[in-house]
């Protein structure tokens, strides 16, 4: 398969390529297209997957069964401390 890109899009994938970032117009194009193609099954995901932890995350809620944003960070932090001790 062959894609004419206009000026524009050749000057900036050059860019990139000049940059060190790829070896190639073709790796960076690559990339590109991986990235969008990914970007799209990502926006076309109704997201049904994602319906039991909510609803687990709702039920912990209404059993209270939470902490506040303060708790967490001092957790956090002691874990943190805990790895680095």
């Amino acid at each position: 398969m062959n894609i004419t890109l206009n000026p524009d899009q050749e000057a900036s994938l050059s860019a990139l390529v000049a940059a060190g970032n790829f070896a190639s117009i073709e790796e960076v194009a690559r990339a590109l297209l991986d990235e969008r193609l990914a970007e799209r099954a990502i926006e076309d995901d109704d997201f049904a997957w994602a319906k039991p932890f909510i609803d687990e995350a709702e039920a912990d809620i209404a059993r209270g069964d939470v902490i506040t944003l303060e708790e967490h960070r001092a957790r956090n932090a002691a874990r943190l401390a805990a790895l680095k001790g």
